[in-house]
């Protein structure tokens, strides 16, 4: 580094901008000689840290020469490929930080040139799956998405390099390394920053940490130091910070220069010419085909931007969009230009007017992009006073707002300081495969009997499309391979006085044991996902109202909001991939946990598992955890479960009149095309009988009172071996071959899944334990109802088990429909 990094373009003496935190805190900077031109100090409010270090070659806070601050990046990249070598470079990608890397990075990968660039963003795009994500625990705003439009950008195996402003402490690039090793493991990482500032006690982890992960971790960097922090200086600092902002309370400009007498005038360019196709940073990637259209078009872009300008000019760039005004600066100073360049950023510092420090001035303005995280103050450093002419506001179009040009938005606050204020828009980026074309989950009372925050339903609603078909029918299609059961739908049960009454007993009798299966399963999640909120995502339909269940539960002991969606899977096509897209868009994969009503013989788990390895395979965004959560898990299926007795959920008794009016979930190829959900139907007119929310109500009714059991069971099960035996799998196994079925999709055990055969298929008959007892009332009345005869068996592993018809065939059956026996 030249020392014409140490002559920034606000401070042109030889003070160093560091002097006036140096003197009042004690604070020192130690290292190589370069140090104390590329770093001053500042002071912010922040409970880990109240020193700040201030770049004076990023263009974040400190204007600077463009071609300063792209060299400087630029420069680290050629080390890196120096370092890789050309082959190795090829196949590496270059990962930025948000929001003050993300310029550096672009620069970095300039330098290296051969490796597509990514930086992360906190910004939610919707219609961008996640590739990833994790957490900055020194930040203020602590959330980073990674949303490549192409997830396999981050899946191959070649070198990651990871460019930050500053490598102190290490943990959020180790962090992220951690995060992305677990997802595709690489041999290489390279660290690269402006300066490695770690103290002595974290400069031995990086080499502890490249040990763990079995891969070589590399380290570049412009210069090396560290901090010198005397004994309390976090106190004395925020002390300060609370000193000179309360001396400035009565006067919101005292940091500010007077403003000019006149307002600058505001004119925007249209026009520019900025190469279609080519993205405006690397929010989604950025790749060496894009690098070279956009260095073909910048010359004219200048051109075409420099009538427009004035003296002395300012390119300012706004918080993640760092590199596209970087770039425009850079073609702007090559014309002969007098150029500067800076951004906005959301990160608070106090400003104090002193030529030994670092933030001199201070525009504050309301966000203008619709953040993720709501609305909020930014911030301008050093614009104000920094004797710009014009300042050229370069934006994304999703930060072209009304608030943009409102009273005491950006452009006011910047005009009152510079006679000419120019806004140049570029396009924001919307890559091709987009989620925005998906509809919004459906909730009720439009679409289901829950109330609107109880389940977001991630399908289609099918409802005016005639999908029934006789029971008959549909079982000879399905056994014949004429066609998918998924494809219908059978003709919902209407159930008899006498049924209704077993439902509503079976409701009394049994609401204090599901509430305490509910209480078990919401805990055991709750306790294994903390401190993150899980994001329950209920398989459609068995599973909403567990789903809702649990969401009431977390609410009501721990005044937690979950969200909850339902999702359609289906046995032999999946799980809806769509669904999938739509979650990842929206939430981290990381914290879905899948939840079902029970298992039988373990189908769906191995279903989901497979439908999570051939969407990731696919492109898909990773991190989904295919385990799932159930009430009851009577065949040993899964580690996270309420209960693995097999008794009787009331919920599996009825169709649609107990799961909010729902159908089971539908996918044929001539309505569900590859961008959407699934379907269903509500069945609005089946109103009349609808128990969803009384089933609802009765079981949460009972929370308190189990309240105390759910704590010790949960404190067991967290203790205990809760790896699934899929003893139910076998049973199964067995049976099928004991009964001449030889297909285990025709065996159903348990009480829900033989309540189902009874309900929507043609049972042939029904093997019960000859304890069931009153669990089993509602299914001995469904059998007589059909005809089907059930069968004691000692052994069972199930409280009952519900065989379908082997050879169907509708002559197989009377006229009545009801099964006759091989």
């Amino acid at each position: 580094m030249t020392t014409e990094a140490m002559n920034t373009e606000d401070t042109m003496d030889d003070v160093w901008s560091g002097t006036w935190v140096a003197d009042r805190l004690g604070v020192e900077l130690a290292g190589d000689p370069e140090l104390t031109g590329l770093l001053g100090l500042a002071l912010r409010r922040n409970p880990k840290r109240a020193h700040l270090l201030v770049s004076n070659v990023l263009g974040k806070h400190v204007p600077q020469r463009p071609s300063l601050v792209w060299r400087t990046g630029h420069d680290l990249g050629v080390r890196v490929r120096e370092l890789l070598g050309d082959e190795a470079a090829r196949r590496s990608v270059v990962l930025g930080y948000a929001e003050t890397a993300t310029g550096l990075g672009h620069s970095v990968a300039d330098g290296l040139a051969l490796a597509p660039y990514l930086h992360s963003t906190r910004r939610p795009v919707a219609g961008v799956a996640r590739a990833g994500g994790f957490e900055e625990s020194h930040s203020h705003a602590t959330s980073h998405l990674l949303l490549p439009e192409n997830p396999r950008l981050l899946a191959g195996d070649g070198p990651l390099v990871l460019v930050d402003d500053e490598f102190s402490t290490g943990n959020t690039v180790l962090n992220t390394i951690r995060v992305l090793h677990e997802l595709h493991a690489r041999e290489r990482y390279v660290i690269v920053a402006l300066v490695d500032m770690r103290s002595p006690d974290d400069q031995g982890r990086l080499e502890a940490f490249a040990q763990e992960i079995g891969a070589r971790v590399d380290l570049v960097v412009s210069a090396r130091g560290s901090v010198r922090l005397p004994e309390g200086v976090l106190e004395k600092g925020q002390a300060l910070v609370a000193e000179h902002e309360k001396s400035h309370a009565e006067s919101a400009a005292a940091a500010l220069p007077r403003p000019r007498r006149t307002r600058g005038e505001i004119v925007r360019v249209d026009g520019l010419g900025w190469p279609e196709g080519v993205p405006d940073g690397g929010r989604h990637g950025f790749g060496p085909g894009h690098r070279e259209r956009l260095e073909a078009a910048l010359p004219a872009m200048a051109e075409r931007l420099a009538p427009h300008t004035r003296g002395r000019v300012l390119v300012l760039g706004n918080e993640e969009l760092m590199y596209a005004p970087l770039r425009l600066a850079t073609a702007l100073e090559a014309t002969g230009a007098d150029v500067a360049y800076s951004t906005t950023t959301r990160s608070p510092v106090l400003a104090v007017d002193d030529p030994g420090y670092a933030i001199r001035t201070r525009l504050v303005f309301p966000a203008h992009d619709a953040p993720a995280d709501g609305p909020g103050d930014r911030f301008a450093y050093n614009v104000a006073g920094g004797g710009f002419d014009t300042v050229v506001v370069v934006l994304d179009s999703a930060g072209d707002t009304a608030e943009l040009a409102a009273p005491g938005g950006l452009l006011e606050r910047v005009a009152e300081h510079t006679a000419r204020v120019v806004v140049v828009v570029v396009p924001s980026y919307i890559p091709e495969r987009s989620v925005m074309s998906l509809p919004e989950p459906l909730r009720g009372p439009a679409f289901s009997s829950y109330a609107p925050d109880e389940v977001g339903w991630l399908l289609q609603d099918l409802s005016d499309v005639r999908l029934e078909a006789p029971v008959e029918e549909r079982e000879e299609a399905i056994q014949s391979g004429g066609a998918h059961y998924a494809e219908s739908l059978p003709v919902e049960y209407q159930p008899s006085e006498q049924y209704q009454e077993l439902f509503h007993a079976a409701l009394d009798l049994s609401a204090g044991r599901i509430a305490r299966a509910v209480g078990v399963v919401t805990e055991t999640v709750l306790a294994e996902r903390a401190p993150r909120r899980p994001v329950l995502v209920s398989l459609a339909r068995a599973g909403t109202p567990v789903g809702v269940l649990m969401r009431r539960w977390a609410l009501a002991r721990h005044g937690m909001e979950l969200p909850h969606y339902a999702v359609s899977i289906v046995r032999g096509r999946g799980i809806d991939a769509t669904a999938l897209r739509w979650l990842a868009a929206h939430h981290d994969p990381a914290d879905v946990v899948f939840v079902d009503g029970w298992t039988g013989k373990g189908a769906i788990t191995r279903e989901l598992a497979a439908a999570i390895e051939e969407f990731e395979a696919g492109g898909g965004a990773r991190g989904f955890d295919p385990e799932i959560a159930v009430l009851a898990d009577p065949g040993s299926c899964v580690r996270t479960y309420g209960t693995r007795e097999d008794f009787l959920i009331p919920s599996a008794c009825l169709n649609s009149t107990v799961s909010g009016l729902i159908s089971r979930t539908v996918l044929r190829a001539d309505m569900v095309g590859p961008d959407d959900f699934h379907g269903a139907k509500f069945y609005r007119e089946l109103a009349g009988s609808d128990v969803s929310v009384r089933f609802l109500d009765t079981i949460q009714e009972r929370f308190d009172e189990v309240a105390d059991a759910v704590d010790a069971d949960v404190k067991e099960l967290l203790g205990a071996d809760r790896a699934p035996t899929w003893e139910g799998w076998a049973a199964v196994e067995r049976i099928s071959e004991e009964y001449g079925i030889h297909d285990v999709n025709l065996v159903k055990p348990g009480v829900g899944e033989t309540t189902r055969v009874l309900l929507r298929r043609v049972p042939w008959k029904i093997l019960a334990r000859a304890d069931a007892g009153a669990d089993l009332d509602h299914v001995r009345l469904l059998a007589e109802q059909r005809g089907v005869p059930v069968e004691v068996v000692d052994e069972l592993p199930y409280t009952c088990v519900g065989l379908i018809h082997p050879r169907f065939t509708r002559g197989a059956t009377g006229a009545d429909g009801k099964a006759v026996v091989l």
